[in-house]
């Protein structure tokens, strides 16, 4: 047995998915290494996460590999939210530190890079659902709202 392998299939089948999402986000956002793809995720999704009620919060949880719910919940505060951020530059003054691979990255384009891996990865449905909770200003950034707009 490897050490990424265990006794338990779930934890296989959930670090497997996990990686393929990271590379997937690796690649989208030219970032270095899967290190750097977690850390935008990360920092993407609880910004994105704190500004949803926590109904819907949870709801995109569901579709969410089960290594990534466990750091998507990381200090969470359900009662704390959703936080009132109206305009693009509050959403994207709440994203913590980002790598810097390259001097074009910046806060926007780690938002649109998970926003595009996100809309691949979650229900239509659900994208639908997280979309229509933000500001005009936020929702621009997910391609298919981008698109049509």
């Amino acid at each position: 047995m490897t050490t990424t392998e265990s006794h338990v299939p779930v934890f296989d089948t959930t670090l497997q998915t996990t990686h393929h999402w990271l590379r997937e986000l690796e690649l989208i956002a030219s970032l270095r290494n899967e290190s750097e793809a977690y850390s935008v995720l990360r920092a993407v999704l609880h910004t994105l996460r704190d500004r949803l009620t926590p109904d819907e919060a949870v709801n995109l949880a569901a579709e969410l590999p089960m290594l990534v719910r466990g750091f998507y919940y990381e200090n969470w505060k359900p009662s704390a939210t959703p936080k009132k951020l109206r305009t693009l530059a509050e959403f994207l003054g709440e994203i913590p530190q980002l790598p810097h691979p390259d001097e074009t990255f910046d806060a926007e384009k780690a938002v649109r890079s998970v926003f595009l891996m996100l809309d691949h990865r979650v229900s239509a449905g659900e994208i639908h659902d997280v979309r229509h909770m933000l500001p005009q200003e936020v929702r621009s950034l997910w391609p298919e709202y981008a698109a049509a707009h």
